[in-house]
């Protein structure tokens, strides 16, 4: 008697397993469904919500250019080509640039 004893409850246990793991099973899909890939249409693209920006590293090079200018100016002044007067009206130029 021992024997279908044993066996009574290996087939009880075996039969409560199998539900365990179907519940876990369905558990996991319940659980990983709603983590889907949004649709393609759903979402803009997020190429237009951030532009850098391209003027930024302009004035760096302009501002070169301009103390370059300047100092030409000042040796044309110096080498008495420009008048003290012409070299003012032309400094208030590059400078109201």
């Amino acid at each position: 008697m021992g024997l279908f004893r044993t066996a009574g409850r290996v087939a009880v246990a075996s039969s409560v397993h199998g539900r365990v793991q179907e519940r876990q099973r369905a558990g996991r899909q319940a659980q990983a469904a709603p983590v889907q890939p949004a649709p393609v249409h759903a979402a803009p693209a997020p190429v237009a919500a951030a532009p850098a920006p391209v003027a930024a590293p302009a004035p760096a090079k302009d501002m070169d250019a301009m103390i370059a200018q300047l100092k030409q100016l000042g040796e044309l002044r110096d080498l008495g080509v420009l008048s003290d007067e012409e070299f003012e009206g032309q400094k208030a130029k590059l400078l109201a640039a």
